[in-house]
């Protein structure tokens, strides 16, 4: 590599250590972990290790089993006495679920993974190819929002579209006022003490670090968070925050072997494409933040990716995974024709795990699955882990979570980039529930733009819809994520429609 590559590479924020080790080991075919041949079967949904909680009333566990977590987790005996007895199994309804999930928030913190930008989201080749019929219709809004997203980190781009057009608040904004209204209730109903879900974290890249913590300084202005920070006392606009390096984009697999640095990004000469190495470098990333937790007495940290606006905290599912005493629980809904990219549930040779669409299971395997009347559970992009196994088990985790090769064909030209999934840690462990979950109020996910166009209900009077005249299709899909949207808005974001726009509800 000549220095004039490097320096171009230095520039763009790329740590070349890193990328040559990285390079290397995949050349040498140390590292890169590529679609295995591994005997995969869709697992049954049994209650046990994996909960269908779509319609459920509550959940059953030991009565030992629970006692003894009721003393660990220094709970009210009240509680427990108004849980039903049968044998040796103790019932809760969901409503003393979440009285015993509300008053463990002090415990919880909360996090996103916030590494990658918007201009992938954008990608013209890629929204097109979502719906071509669909994109034709939302052609213009599509422009709008997109140079709204452009070269800016995800989180901090419009999280929904207003029905009047206009962009509404950013993802972040929203789950930062979220965690605030959980704070206050929480105080109204259990006076003070720990503030809940506090504080916040992060995994930010080099890329963007910069530009996220330049608009968190503007959020301390924002109508949907100064009244709420003013009343808490809490500022929650200082994130704790891990910073992800960037690695530089590698040859495509059409260019043969070995591999090699990308360096015509954009039709350039010597322009390498710098991107964040995936969400499952976090636990590298922010391995101190996860132990300083534990430290400061936390017990539970969520994680989850930061364009799912229904990712908020699920009182219920914490109480859940409080009493059976797991390492872990992960969201996963039941697969719609628009959950195309992402991981799904598959079982291996007896262990649950999460692989991706395309990158570690062929697509059509997963379609022929689906045919023969199989449910697929997909990965809403969440996680709730307990802190002493995660911290015990982060320096196991950072060496062996697997190393994906993914091709790319975008904006920028045909490359291939290198990545880790965080929910691959599941394949990991020993040990986990899986929260089988309904989509429209668990996974309102962003994948790209145009999703979040069709979850807005942006085009939905045009009598050209896709599957509008046959009552199927994306209409039918994106009717249920609309009013998913809007009932998460109204109940979690605390926001009301006035005259085309989502605002403060009471001017709060």
């Amino acid at each position: 590599m000549h220095m004039g590559l490097k320096k171009k590479m230095t520039e763009a924020g790329i740590n070349i250590e890193l990328t040559e080790k990285i390079l290397s080991d995949i050349n040498d075919g140390k590292a890169a972990v590529k679609m295995e041949n591994k005997e995969r079967i869709i697992p049954l949904i049994d209650g046990k290790r994996i909960v269908d909680r779509r319609n459920a009333n509550g959940w059953s566990g030991l009565v030992a089993q629970v006692e003894n977590q009721f003393k660990t987790l220094e709970l009210p005996t009240e509680l427990f006495s108004r849980g039903r007895i049968t044998k040796n199994r103790i019932h809760f309804s969901s409503e003393i679920l979440s009285e015993i999930g509300f008053l463990l928030l002090p415990k919880v913190a909360y996090g996103v993974l916030n590494g990658g930008s918007a201009s992938s989201y954008a990608d013209l080749k890629k929204n097109k190819s979502f719906s071509p019929e669909l994109f034709k219709l939302c052609e213009g809004p599509f422009e709008k929002m997109a140079e709204l997203c452009r070269g800016r980190a995800k989180g901090i781009t419009p999280g929904f579209s207003n029905p009047d057009g206009t962009p509404g608040p950013s993802f972040l904004e929203l789950r930062m006022r979220n965690i605030l209204l959980t704070i206050q209730k929480h105080k109204n109903i259990h006076g003070d003490g720990p503030a809940p879900l506090s504080p916040m974290f992060q995994m930010t890249s080099i890329l963007n670090n910069d530009q996220i913590s330049r608009t968190y300084n503007g959020y301390r202005e924002s109508p949907l968070l100064t009244p709420l920070i003013t009343e808490t006392g809490i500022d929650i606009t200082r994130v704790e925050t891990g910073i992800q390096p960037l690695l530089a984009a590698l040859t495509h697999s059409s260019e043969g072997e070995p591999r090699k640095i990308f360096t015509s990004a954009w039709g350039k000469e010597e322009t390498p494409l710098p991107f964040p190495g995936g969400h499952g470098q976090n636990f590298a990333v922010l391995e101190k933040i996860y132990r300083k937790l534990k430290a400061d007495g936390k017990l539970f940290a969520y994680l989850g990716n930061v364009d799912n606006l229904a990712n908020t905290p699920d009182p219920e599912g914490i109480a859940i995974l409080a009493l059976s005493g797991k390492p872990a629980a992960f969201d996963f809904s039941f697969r719609t024709p628009v959950d195309v990219k992402g991981g799904i549930l598959v079982e291996e040779e007896g262990r649950l795990n999460c692989v991706d669409i395309g990158a570690a299971v062929p697509a059509d395997w997963v379609a022929g699955q689906e045919e023969s009347g199989k449910p697929i559970l997909f990965n809403c992009a969440t996680g709730l882990f307990n802190l002493d196994y995660l911290t015990e088990n982060l320096g196991r985790i950072i060496s062996n979570l697997p190393l994906r090769v993914v091709e790319q064909d975008k904006d920028p030209g045909k490359y291939a980039q290198t990545e880790q999934v965080t929910w691959e840690v599941m394949g990991m462990m020993d040990d986990f529930l899986v929260f089988g979950v309904e989509k429209t109020e668990r996974f309102l996910a962003s994948k790209l733009l145009m999703e979040n166009l069709m979850t807005s209900g942006i085009a939905f009077d045009h009598p050209d819809y896709p599957g509008k005249k046959t009552g199927a299709g994306l209409y039918t899909f994106g009717k249920a994520l609309n009013t998913g949207l809007e009932k998460v808005l109204t109940e979690r974001y605390g926001l009301e429609l006035i005259n085309g726009k989502w605002l403060p509800a009471g001017n709060r």
